[in-house]
């Protein structure tokens, strides 16, 4: 360890990097290959598929194993999502930073954070994550984050000597510190390490799908039993006689019975329908971090904004130097009179504000208008921090004094006179406020309760800053209006200027709320938002606490943000989105990212979950009528002893052509219909009866056509066209109102249908033979009655809210929220 402040030599680097005393850390992987083909290939649907695929192949009759081929797409589908999980859970790391600077024989060099090797000297300012456990030698207002390891939202003030956690941002300050634990000792990458696994968004879709098959899987195999018992005793009963041929007929009905009830495209759909809707926002440029997130978006009822770098363009420009009023001049020079220093010397104080590496973007702004002061050399300094809201300098000479920079109402909260009128009177025109304050007595040392305002604090000069509100600002905010999401800005700026930046971009805003007076009891502050939109002063802590009163309230809450102070609030929204302009810490726990940083890409990307999520709701209707009708069916002719009256490559292509490849096309189509929780609900009011009815229809003219004594072969042509006439029937029942895709696709399902029904080498393949007469009136029959229960069903797709109706027009928080599952939670609220 080297005994003095200039780092490490050459030498002493090269030998803890041959030590492996390194930060350059292997993390084990999240999954093993081998662990995932496992979970998505020995699965009971994938076993139950197999046995019958083989089975069908050991008696030779490959044509009926075309399910095969969605079995293999579904099981594709799922290894490559998890392989894709797997990459960026392998990658996962609390340390984002690229490079760090350290101490290398006495000069400053930027290293990759890999190179960081053990006793390092590394030099941190704000805006930097720790990437290695370390101690502080020196440290000037130097403060973390540790909230993204510890869970304590709060600003730490880390003074000399005290330990920091590799994955600490750092707040405010400067330090020179060494490194103590590397690589996988660090905190971060072990706390990096237990969060390395697979992990999925919260999605009711995917969730639904799966409680399907669960219910399908308690209901498969009994079933099947039931399925064969009839088939055999349909060929005569548990007797040794039974014949090859009649065991072989028997398998292929109890499998065509059982592959009908498993539905394999409606996974398979749910899953295009994610990677479409995500690629086509990766067009808008928009990062998709999991696939699922896209059906997040169209949950989205309260999306939550930052003012800077959302509603404005995120440059801020000084714009001028104002007076203060008389009577704090006055107050100003009282304060100072009692040392008998006068506050002069603000300009210096200003140019070395602009001149300073470590200001924030504001007090830079001020070099364009103050030019710097080689002569101001800094005693001591508090840097500015999110949750202090102040930064402060102390100087020997040229400027004697602390120096203050702050808002107002945060530097003389009590106060009550005319430096507050004069802030309000900038503020409220939109114009960024701060004040320059003064005080003869010296800045106060770090306490355990952090830094302190120096003693009798004076206004010196009032200063404000411009920022260009994006043009496209106000169009976006009356989407989300007109769509009926719920829009909060929360802002660390003065609430007039919030409210008067709201305002200029459209938001029907009468004044902005201080976050300072909203309570910290959740179901007061739950309370306290529903008539807040626009909150001034907002800390770091209180955006979190605020997007989780709203997520209690039984809220979709998305959360937009670039800021380390955004990351944890991002986090704990339902779906977080980071601007790609933001901190690597903010990116890394967003949902999704906004690679351009367009504020006006956010309807799109809205409108792009919305379609996803109403589409996938189309098509589940689709194949959830398969199953239901797949499984009455199932049991009646099991309860009945009746043999199947379908082979399974007749259902594999009746079931392709209505349902597969329509529902593929209609999972692509324009939808804006709002999302509402309850998506399985709502499927299974339109699959149960649809679905029962089917089923019903096909047990009638199967049991008719038996006692009729119509032929096996002609019976199964009999009913292969009425299972495609009243599927096509609900095809257009869900497809209507009737547009020029959607009748191109029912156009083209008939088409479909028509070939493989009556073209002789497809209908040779499906073993459909010519209707007699008594067939083709049973099947007319049965059809014609089908069509009139559907219709007196009245069962139809979902429509869409129209855009113009007053329900669109509430803003969401004003009504009484409903919880995830859809029940509604507490009374109505008052109007926002």
């Amino acid at each position: 360890m080297p005994l003095d402040g200039s780092g490490l030599s050459r030498g002493e680097v090269l030998d803890r990097v041959e030590r492996g005393q390194t930060n350059d850390f292997r993390p084990p992987t999240s999954r093993t290959v081998s662990s995932i083909l496992r979970a998505n290939l020995l699965t009971l649907f994938n076993g139950v598929i197999l046995v019958c695929f083989v089975a069908l192949l050991t008696i030779d009759q490959w044509q009926d194993a075309l399910f095969g081929a969605s079995a293999l797409a579904n099981t594709v589908i799922g290894i490559v999502q998890e392989l894709r999980a797997k990459r960026v859970l392998d990658r996962l790391s609390v340390l984002h930073p690229v490079e760090v600077v350290a101490l290398r024989d006495g000069m400053p060099v930027a290293i990759p954070i890999t190179q960081v090797v053990v006793d390092d000297v590394l030099l941190l300012r704000a805006g930097d994550q720790v990437p290695a456990d370390a101690t502080i030698d020196s440290a000037t207002g130097f403060q973390v984050d540790e909230s993204m390891l510890t869970g304590e939202s709060d600003p730490v003030d880390k003074p000399d000597g005290s330990a920091l956690l590799s994955g600490s941002i750092v707040l405010s300050g400067t330090a020179r510190a060494r490194a103590t634990r590397v690589g996988g000792g660090s905190y971060a990458n072990v706390i990096a390490d237990r969060a390395r696994q697979f992990s999925l968004v919260d999605s009711e879709l995917r969730r639904s799908v799966s409680r399907v098959l669960g219910w399908i899987a308690w209901l498969l195999l009994p079933i099947a039993a039931l399925v064969l018992n009839a088939q055999v005793i349909a060929e005569g009963g548990w007797t040794p006689a039974l014949s090859p041929a009649q065991w072989h007929s028997a398998t292929v009905g109890t499998i065509a019975a059982v592959v009908a009830m498993i539905p394999l495209g409606l996974v398979l759909m749910t899953s295009i329908a994610f990677a479409v809707g995500a690629a086509r926002l990766g067009l808008r440029g928009v990062l998709v971090h999991e696939l699922a997130a896209v059906e997040l978006l169209a949950r989205v009822d309260v999306i939550c904004f930052d003012k800077t770098g959302t509603l404005t363009d995120g440059v801020i420009a000084f714009e001028a130097a104002h007076a203060v009023e008389e009577q704090a001049l006055a107050a100003a020079e009282n304060s100072a009179a009692a040392s008998g220093t006068a506050p002069t010397g603000w300009e210096r104080v200003l140019g070395w504000y602009g001149a300073d590496e470590e200001s924030n973007a504001t007090a830079r702004s001020l070099s364009s208008a103050f030019p710097a002061t080689a002569a101001l050399l800094p005693i001591r300094r508090v840097p500015f921090s999110s949750a202090r809201k102040w930064s402060a300098v102390e100087f020997a000479d040229g400027a004697p004094g602390s120096w203050v920079l702050g808002g107002a109402d945060v530097l003389f909260p009590a106060a009550d006179d005319a430096l507050h009128r004069r802030a309000a009177e900038l503020s409220a025109t939109g114009r960024r406020t701060l004040v320059l304050a003064h005080s003869v007595h010296p800045l106060a040392a770090p306490s355990g309760e952090g830094v302190a305002l120096p003693a009798e604090l004076g206004p010196a000069v009032v200063l404000t800053f411009t920022e260009t509100i994006r043009p496209d600002a106000a169009e976006t905010l009356e989407y989300f209006r007109r769509e009926g999401v719920a829009v909060r800005i929360l802002s660390g700026d003065s609430a007039a200027t919030v409210a008067a930046v709201a305002r200029a971009a459209g938001m029907a805003v009468e004044a902005a709320h201080d976050a300072r007076d909203l309570p910290d009891e959740p179901r007061a502050l739950r309370d306290a938002l529903a008539s807040r939109l626009v909150l001034g002063r907002v800390t770091p802590a209180q955006k979190i606490a605020i997007v989780a009163a709203l997520r209690d309230a039984g809220h979709v809450v998305a959360m937009v943000g670039d800021g380390v102070n955004d990351a944890l609030a991002i986090k704990r929204a339902d779906l977080g989105i980071a601007m790609g302009s933001g901190a690597p810490a903010t990116k890394a726990v967003a949902r999704m990212t906004l690679l351009d940083g367009r504020f006006r890409a956010l309807p799109g990307i809205v409108a792009e979950g919305r379609r996803v999520a109403a589409n996938i709701e189309l098509v589940s209707m689709l194949f959830l009528t398969k199953t239901v009708y797949a499984v009455a069916l199932a049991v009646a002719i099991g309860a009945a002893t009746l043999p199947f009256p379908f082979l399974p490559r007749q259902l594999s292509v009746t079931d392709g052509l209505t349902i597969g490849i329509p529902a593929f096309f209609l999972a692509l189509l324009p939808n804006a219909r709002r999302y509402r929780a309850g998506f399985l609900g709502r499927a299974l009011r339109f699959a149960v009866p649809a679905g029962a009815t089917i089923g019903v229809t096909l047990f009638a003219y199967t049991r008719a056509a038996s006692a009729l004594g119509v032929p096996e072969r002609e019976l199964r042509s009999g009913a292969t066209i009425l299972l495609a006439l009243v599927a096509l029937w609900v095809l257009t029942a869900l497809a209507r109102p009737l547009t020029r895709t959607t009748a191109a696709i029912i156009l083209a399902t008939v088409a479909g249908l028509g070939l493989v029904l009556f073209v002789p080498l497809a209908s040779d393949f499906l073993e459909l033979a010519p209707l007699g007469g008594v067939t083709a009136t049973l099947v007319a029959v049965a059809t014609a009655l089908a069509i009139v229960t559907l219709e007196l069903l009245g069962l139809r797709r979902p429509r869409p809210s129209s855009p113009l109706s007053p329900r669109w027009r509430r803003d969401p928080v004003r009504e009484a929220p409903r919880t995830r599952a859809g029940a509604r939670r507490g009374p109505r609220r008052p109007a926002a």
